[in-house]
């Protein structure tokens, strides 16, 4: 009992407000410099480029209520195969792996590790920042895309979406990428740690996440793909290689699949605390 009480109390001593107001302060200057910056146009261009090719559809096609659900599938797989298997991937990429590693090759990261801030808070607040970044640029995009998608259907397409499901799905794939960004986030950020190119490990990690649905059930959960193809509102069946991305597994329900996803990003956020304390800076290498 005493002990417990030691561990708390000690808990209830630690400068949380502090901590808090050093991790607010870093958030707001990463999600600057992750938004605002040229080095982050390609990322912009990852999000928007499918809301551009749905824009010259919007223009250039005709959307007879027939083809409603056809286009509805379309943006399913838009977002099944270019959203979570690249769009994502390659975008929450770009952005964590910068927040660490890109920082060491610019020789800046010691400013941070030279302040009177605890590392761990440092990377949370990278974390963070990095966080809400990815989820404003491919939040954004889901939104416009859905917007763009129906708004030629006229007042058919105004009834799917505010009297049918088209909000609901919506919202499953707003939740599907905001579930994606922090679990490729946790992933890459860790990575910029550990190695020095993060990049060719990321590629192992897409490799794995490709074949991951004819793996052994154990395996399965080692992935953030696992989890979010149980979360997607519509599942569209893949032709030719796609068919590997689309291999039906046992279902599992919503919410064990969200404190799943949850559980892995803690795992991989509480290595990359320990990791982080034993990182060192050499300029001569790096």
């Amino acid at each position: 009992m005493s002990t417990n009480g030691g561990f708390v109390k000690s808990l209830l001593d630690q400068p949380w407000d502090l901590w808090g107001l050093q991790a607010r302060r870093m958030v707001r200057i990463e999600v600057r410099r992750n938004l605002f910056s040229w080095k982050a146009s390609w990322i912009y261009f990852l999000a928007f480029i499918p809301t551009f090719i749905i824009l010259v559809h919007l223009l250039f096609e005709s959307h007879p209520a027939f083809a409603l659900t056809d286009d509805t599938n379309v943006l399913a797989g838009i977002i099944q195969f270019y959203y979570i298997r690249l769009g994502i991937f390659f975008g929450c990429l770009g952005i964590f792996s910068r927040l660490i590693r890109g920082e060491m090759v610019e020789r800046s990261l010691h400013f941070y590790l030279l302040s009177p801030v605890r590392r761990e808070v440092l990377l949370l607040a990278k974390f963070v920042a990095g966080s809400i970044s990815a989820i404003a640029l491919f939040a954004t995009a889901i939104i416009a895309d859905f917007a763009l998608m129906y708004a030629g259907f006229g007042a058919a397409g105004q009834d799917y979406f505010f009297h049918g499901p088209g909000l609901g799905q919506l919202e499953g794939y707003l939740a599907v990428i905001v579930l994606g960004c922090l679990g490729y986030g946790a992933v890459f950020l860790l990575l910029s740690m550990v190695f020095r190119n993060p990049t060719p490990a990321a590629m192992l990690v897409m490799g794995w996440e490709a074949i991951n649905p004819v793996m052994p059930s154990l395996l399965q959960k080692i992935s953030v793909a696992s989890y979010l193809r149980h979360l997607m509102p519509i599942t569209v069946p893949g032709d030719g290689i796609f068919a590997l991305l689309t291999v039906q597994t046992e279902p599992v329900p919503t919410p064990l699949a969200v404190l799943g996803l949850l559980i892995l990003i803690a795992l991989v956020l509480t290595y990359s605390c320990v990791r982080i304390r034993r990182l060192e800076i050499r300029y001569t290498t790096d």
